[in-house]
């Protein structure tokens, strides 16, 4: 059973002055954590550089070294990822292209949003454009980060992307994509099924929303916005966000519901957007009330 009560601290993933880790997705298999984040690192000449890695852990306190899963390369900037699904006999992990090859500080129109596909959750295949908007030219799609997957009750599939709001498609097999429409919503979107309805949890300007549905299509705030500690946290006072949700309730291991996201101090996250980020980690036994280390 895994002893949360062990952490010592929220934090899992520290960042400093050289380097950030954000965007956490994690996937939990035969007690090993799987996690996949962005690393944003900053070299000696001050050029930032971003890439999908990925470590291991099984008690959430030692982590195996991080790897890095894409190629240094502004034009891509690979980073971001939403989730992992496993279909089809093989696990399928989405992220970003957050292209800032002119010196932006932001992704520029370039970004879009991509699948790679592994057997083993170790060796991955080479990113594939997502076509949510179906076979229109790359140039026409827009701007699109922050995907995430999630499969409804009937077995269609849906992605989940950040633009004019989030928008989102639909697929019956991961690879042809409807475009269905968009609802107002902030960030890194994550959804899950709880119960008779979908629970998604997004980022406004400041800490975690959340909002529910009956069918993926409409939805409504609930008003809540979970900030943890931040008020105490020096660590994550800039900015908390970036939160994904693993339901791991009813996991005999684990019998909670994970939190994990990023936080940026103490200034706000336009300040320090590529250094200092660290992940850090909550948990839950309804979905509603959160617990985490010193509360």
């Amino acid at each position: 059973m895994l002893d949360l009560s062990v952490l010592a601290s929220p934090i899992l993933l520290k960042g400093d002055e050289k380097t950030a880790f954000r965007d956490p997705a994690v996937w939990f298999e035969n007690g090993t954590f799987y996690f996949f984040f962005t690393l944003v690192e900053t070299e000696p000449d001050g050029k930032v550089y971003l890439y999908l890695a990925t470590a291991e852990t099984t008690d959430l306190v030692h982590f195996t070294p991080v790897r890095k899963l894409s190629p240094r390369d502004q034009r891509l900037n690979f980073s971001s990822p939403g989730n992992i699904v496993y279909f089809q006999e093989k696990y399928w992990l989405c992220c970003q292209t957050y292209c800032r090859e002119n010196g932006e500080i932001w992704g520029n129109a370039n970004s879009r949003i991509w699948l790679l596909t592994s057997t083993d959750l170790k060796n991955w295949t080479e990113p594939e454009l997502i076509r949510v908007k179906g076979e229109i030219p790359v140039g026409e799609m827009g701007r699109m980060i922050d995907p995430y997957l999630i499969r409804n009750e009937t077995g269609e599939w849906f992605c989940f992307f950040k633009q004019k709001g989030v928008s989102f498609s639909s697929s019956p097999d991961l690879k042809h994509w409807t475009f269905l429409g968009n609802t107002d919503c902030g960030e890194n979107v994550c959804i899950i099924r709880d119960g008779e309805i979908y629970r998604l949890w997004h980022s406004p300007e400041n800490g975690i929303g959340e909002k529910t549905s009956k069918d993926l299509i409409h939805w409504q705030d609930t008003g809540r916005l979970i900030t943890l500690g931040q008020k105490d946290w020096e660590w994550a006072k800039g900015r908390l966000t970036a939160g994904m949700v693993l339901d791991l309730r009813k996991e005999p291991e684990i019998g909670k519901a994970l939190l994990f996201y990023h936080g940026t101090g103490p200034e706000d996250e336009r300040v320090v957007f590529d250094q200092y980020a660290c992940i850090g980690i909550a948990w839950s036994d309804d979905l509603v009330n959160w617990d985490y280390p010193g509360k």
